[in-house]
């Protein structure tokens, strides 16, 4: 994780997610940050490349959220489950997108993670799901492509961003 951020800046960060305004006011009554602090953070922020456009898209790598897990999951078939295994699915923490899909897979999970401990993790919470019966999960090597908008923060608790400052 990048040695610029602090406790503040993940509550800004956290907060935008949340609730989706990148008003100095706004922060200012979500978080109890001063608004001249929230307008400080932010453009040390956008200069160090931790938020690298006006669109508040981020670098991961720069949150120490540098694995990409892509995993297969197969689960049981009934009425629904569809929607309640896919809802399990996306309430683990670091899961970023969940699809159910056509063919022998029935779910792509794609979590990026910060540590082989979070991997450890991520595996423990899927082998929880009663109705899943096996999954195959890869180390993405090189991203290619990705979109990266702050919006992904919502997909972890503050405490374990915090974590790996």
């Amino acid at each position: 994780m990048s040695d610029a951020l602090d406790e503040r800046d993940i509550e800004i960060l956290c907060a935008i997610a949340e609730h989706e305004s990148f008003s100095t006011e706004d922060l200012h009554e979500i978080t109890e940050i001063p608004k001249s602090t929230v307008h400080y953070r932010i453009q040390n922020m956008k200069e160090s490349g931790v938020i690298k456009n006006d669109l508040f898209e981020i670098d991961r790598e720069k949150l120490g959220l540098e694995i990409t897990i892509i995993s297969e999951v197969w689960a049981e078939f009934g009425e629904g489950y569809h929607e309640e295994i896919g809802r399990k699915l996306a309430e683990i923490e670091g899961v970023n997108e969940v699809y159910f899909t056509m063919g022998d897979t029935d779910f792509v999970v794609i979590s990026r993670l910060t540590s082989r401990d979070m991997v450890e993790g991520l595996v423990e919470e899927y082998e929880a799901i009663d109705e899943i019966r096996r999954t195959s999960s890869k180390f993405a090597i090189t991203t290619i492509k990705e979109d990266a908008s702050i919006g992904m923060i919502r997909d972890y608790e503050k405490e374990m961003l915090l974590s790996g400052l």
